[in-house]
C-alpha cells in the first residue's frame, strides 16, 4: 500500500482542512470538536491513502469519513464524554427562540442545526452547504435517493419550525383564512 509523502499530505491538509471544518462545525456546533472530528478523517484518509487514487477520490473520501464521523460521535457521545476536572464550569446559554435577537443570522441557523438529528443534519449541510445534488449525498452517506429526500424534507420542515420567520415581526401570529367554497 503507497504511503504519501510528508509534503504531499501537508499540502492536502492546508488545502482542504478549513472548508472540511466549517462543514464539521455546521454538524456539530462547536469548533473544537469540529477540529478534532476533521483530524480524524485525515488520519482515516492517512491510513487508505493506497486506495484513494484520484483527487475527486480523496475529496469523497473525506467528506464521506468526516460525515460518518460526526454521526458516530453523536450517537456516542455521552459514552465518551469528558468528565470535567473542577466544579466549576462556565455558564452555557439555552438557544431558545426567544433569544435570537442578539445572535446573528448563521448563530442562529447553526443552533438550528444542532437541535436536528445527526441524519438529517448531514444531509441539509451535504445538500445546501456543500451544494451537493441527490445522487452524490446519497452515495457520500450510503443510503438511497428516496432516503435523502425525505429526511430533506424533513429537516426543511423542523427548520422552518424552529427558525424565525424573517417576514414576519416578531410577536405576530401568523393568521390563516379559509376562503369560502363556490
Amino acid at each position: 500500500m503507497r504511503r504519501p509523502d510528508d509534503r504531499e499530505f501537508t499540502q492536502l491538509v492546508a488545502a482542504r482542512s478549513l472548508a472540511l471544518r466549517r462543514m464539521a462545525y455546521l454538524m456539530c456546533g462547536d469548533w473544537n470538536q469540529a477540529e478534532d472530528l476533521v483530524q480524524v478523517a485525515f488520519i482515516k484518509l492517512h491510513t487508505a491513502w493506497g486506495r484513494v487514487r484520484t483527487e475527486q477520490g480523496v475529496d469523497a473520501y473525506l467528506r464521506t469519513t468526516l460525515l460518518r464521523v460526526c454521526i458516530d460521535e453523536k450517537r456516542r457521545a455521552h459514552w465518551r464524554r469528558e468528565q470535567p476536572s473542577s466544579d466549576a464550569m462556565p455558564d452555557i446559554a439555552a438557544v431558545h427562540d426567544s433569544t435570537v435577537a442578539g445572535m446573528s443570522d448563521r448563530d442562529v441557523v447553526v443552533a438550528a442545526l444542532r437541535r436536528l438529528p445527526p441524519g438529517q443534519r448531514a444531509v441539509l449541510v451535504l445538500r445546501f452547504y456543500d451544494d451537493q445534488d441527490i445522487e452524490s449525498t446519497a452515495r457520500l452517506l450510503g443510503i438511497s435517493t428516496g432516503t435523502v429526500k425525505s429526511q430533506t424534507a424533513r429537516g426543511l420542515a423542523a427548520m422552518r419550525s424552529i427558525l424565525p420567520d424573517p417576514a414576519r415581526p416578531a410577536g405576530e401570529e401568523l393568521v390563516t383564512t379559509k376562503r369560502e367554497q363556490p
